[in-house]
Parts: structure tokens; sequence; C-alpha cells
């Protein structure tokens, strides 16, 4: 089962597949981690709130 290597969240397959980085099969962040988001190759903290 695929978790994000940042909280250790489960993630689907399908989500691992299209959001981890090429040759990897654990995304960076996730839905689940509300402070972080992707930001090119790189993860950086979230400057606003998420609405989620």
């Amino acid at each position: 089962m695929p978790e994000c290597q940042n909280c250790g969240s489960f993630v689907t397959t399908a989500y691992a597949r299209v959001f981890a980085p090429d040759g990897m099969d654990r995304p960076r962040v996730c839905p689940s981690c509300e402070d972080m988001v992707r930001d090119g190759a790189e993860v950086r903290k979230a400057r606003s709130a998420r609405n989620t």
C-alpha cells in the first residue's frame, strides 16, 4: 500500500501513480497534508490555509 512520504497516510495506487515523482512509488505530499504543497520539484509549507 502506498503511503505519503510527509505524513504516512495511506494513498491509493492511482494517486501515487499520478502524483509521485517518476521512479518513485510514494508521493511527497497528499490531500491529508493540509500544511504542505508541491511546488515544482520541491515540497513547501502552504502560504495560506487549504479549504479541505
